[in-house]
């Protein structure tokens, strides 16, 4: 049986509706993409970027109203972040915002180098504030939206985290987009499928040494909407990364389809 490859980009001259669902609007993603690269963003790059992040920032929401609600709280606060990323490891994601966040400082565990001497939290952070932390501040907006979207009231501090680790997982995901287009592929592990619901999973391919790289084509100087795909790759996986790929490769083909 042969299967038909995904088509992320549109074919011709695309004038792009206004992604009204997305929480992270384009123009937030452009400008993260820009701090960390000067290639060309597409625009499906940018909605399939909003869309992957608008997933995890879900996942991760709605498994802290679950925490607030078994204890009868009526808002979500930072230790039931702490509680939905124990339970869910997959939703362990932008880790650097954990050594700038007081929500995690007490969670990190010791650190020594090779004499034996213990690291401090400010030799760990380094002396440059990576760039997703520091414009964490510009995702405050589009994580109140979602977390009205999901009915979950949230205390400052969790508002806070939900920023830093919105800002830090994109930062992160545009970072390696860039890079896949730089190297013309990414070598990873493992493999994704994308399944219309109600489609049977494919046979195991486990083994099979072409799905060691993923080769890309287009020139070297735009990120694609498959690029960013790639990255997502590299940075989630199981039922998340399976479901953060659907919904952004569903969102693309509407959006390009309007």
């Amino acid at each position: 049986m042969t299967t038909q490859a995904l088509r992320i980009e549109p074919s011709g001259p695309l004038a792009a509706p206004p992604v009204t669902d997305l929480p992270f609007r384009p123009p937030l993603v452009r400008a993260v993409f820009r701090d960390v690269t000067s290639l060309h963003v597409s625009r499906p790059a940018m909605w399939v970027a909003a869309s992957v992040t608008r997933t995890v920032l879900t996942e991760i929401i709605d498994g802290a109203g679950s925490a607030a609600a078994e204890e009868a709280r009526k808002k979500v606060t930072p230790k039931d972040l702490v509680s939905a990323i124990d339970r869910n490891v997959e939703a362990e994601v932008g880790s650097a915002w954990y050594l700038y966040s007081p929500t995690f400082h007490g969670l990190m565990g010791e650190v020594r180098n090779a004499d034996g001497a213990l690291v401090s939290l400010r030799d760990r952070r380094g002396t440059r504030t990576p760039s997703g932390v520091a414009g964490a501040h510009r995702f405050e907006a589009g994580v109140r939206r979602l977390l009205r979207s999901r009915g979950v009231r949230a205390v400052p501090a969790m508002v806070r985290d939900l920023d830093g680790i919105a800002s830090v997982f994109l930062t992160d995901l545009a970072r390696d987009a860039a890079r896949v287009v730089r190297e013309g592929g990414v070598e990873r592990w493992g493999t994704v499928s994308l399944l219309a619901p109600g489609e049977p999973a494919p046979a195991s391919l486990v083994g099979d040494p072409l799905l060691a790289v993923s080769t890309r084509h287009g020139d070297g100087r735009t990120v694609g909407g498959h690029d960013v795909l790639a990255a997502v790759s590299m940075h989630l996986f199981g039922d998340l990364r399976r479901r953060a790929i659907s919904e952004a490769a569903d969102m693309a083909r509407n959006m390009s389809a309007t």
